[in-house]
């Protein structure tokens, strides 16, 4: 509480411009105004959405910013109206905000809010507004958090408090990835008990589908990757067949077909390719199978032969899984502390801030499934 009220200068990984390396900068972060808090970052995970905006988006009002949004920290001060935290109290910030109030937080059918960043300046993938200045100049909170910094500044409608006891160095974990691709499952694609599933592409977001397949008790998950070195660790999440696109000359929705007698109930494409998403939908079975676009990207456009809706099949999109951001993220924190969904198992690597652009390259190469920051201590 010393620095409430105040200023404070800390550590962050700036990205000054689009294709470049981050550098570890001093930045100034201002104090939480009205609804807002300020949050002490204890850990982060890269994830791709973050490669995404550095490497493809690159979208011009998008830099400088400070990237990161899947963090855990603690509260180290709030503003005024702000009732719901206090400091001390352990959160994980949410890139999508729940208010709790407009016609979409009202709504069951999604999870998207009018409060959000996203619904204004979704190209540039941050809010105009910003707690943040290096070398004098405003610097943007990426997806509204920003949590390769040392602090960050949340509105309090995009903030979960979570469990006392929870392992913030796991639990960050489901402020993005974990979420995106297990809610995917069972909330979006609705998997059913004794199915037939596929989950294309094997990063953290498409082994968290599959731990969502095995959840919702499908009998056989097919994992779909070019990386066959990831089919092990697909076992672990509960895949029971392995499919490499590239040792097939038959394109990979026939090779499904043959295998499944006709294609997959479900499939998830969790790559954010638009050729791959045709492939999953074209992997799935008439009539009824349901095919869900989970990877991120807004770079091209996607399409598919009309027969193949026509035919009965359901073309999805999921964000976030579905999940009502302030609501789940503790449910699914106390989930992970009951043993019912793994996070430890997704994380490969361990690093430190001043390390960010060798996780980075990690995750370009494929030489990771999630690494974690340790920003700072508890």
């Amino acid at each position: 509480m010393a620095m409430a009220g105040k200023v404070i200068k800390c550590h962050a990984a700036v990205a000054w411009k689009p294709n470049a390396p981050l550098v570890i900068e001093e930045i100034e972060v201002t104090p939480p105004q009205k609804n807002e808090l300020r949050i002490k970052v204890i850990a982060t995970g890269v994830c791709h959405t973050d490669l995404y905006h550095l490497f493809e988006g690159k979208h011009k009002d998008g830099f400088p910013a400070v990237l990161g949004h899947e963090g855990a920290g603690i509260v180290e001060s709030v503003g005024p109206g702000v009732t719901e935290f206090k400091p001390g109290d352990k959160v994980v910030p949410l890139f999508i905000s729940q208010c709790g109030e407009c016609r979409f937080c009202r709504c069951p059918k999604t999870n998207l809010c009018e409060r959000s960043w996203s619904s204004e300046r979704y190209a540039s993938m941050s809010d105009a507004e910003s707690h943040f200045t290096c070398r004098g100049q405003a610097i943007l909170q990426f997806m509204g958090t920003s949590t390769f910094s040392e602090y960050t500044v949340m509105n309090q409608v995009a903030v979960a408090k979570i469990h006392e006891d929870a392992r913030l160095d796991r639990v960050c974990l489901l402020g993005c990835g974990i979420p995106t691709g297990y809610g995917a499952a069972i909330n979006t694609a609705q998997v059913t008990p004794g199915s037939v599933c596929a989950v294309f592409g094997l990063g953290a977001v498409g082994l968290a589908a599959v731990m969502g397949c095995k959840n919702a008790g499908a009998s056989r998950i097919i994992a779909v990757d070019i990386n066959e070195k990831k089919f092990e660790k697909a076992k672990v999440f509960g895949a029971t067949e392995f499919v490499n696109p590239s040792a097939h000359s038959k394109p990979i929705s026939q090779v499904l077909h043959e295998l499944t007698n006709g294609g997959v109930d479900f499939s998830l494409e969790c790559v954010g390719n638009v050729a791959v998403m045709r492939s999953a939908l074209e992997s799935c079975v008439k009539g009824w199978g349901v095919s869900v676009l989970v990877g991120w990207t807004d770079m091209e456009d996607f399409s598919a032969r009309p027969i193949q809706l026509i035919s009965g099949k359901t073309w999805k999109g999921s964000l976030f899984g579905g999940y009502k951001s302030k609501d789940f993220v503790p449910v699914l924190v106390h989930d992970y502390m009951s043993g019912k969904i793994k996070l430890d198992e997704f994380v490969t690597h361990s690093m430190t801030l001043e390390q960010v652009n060798d996780a980075i390259e990690l995750m370009k190469t494929g030489g990771c499934i999630r690494t974690v920051l340790n920003i700072s201590t508890e």
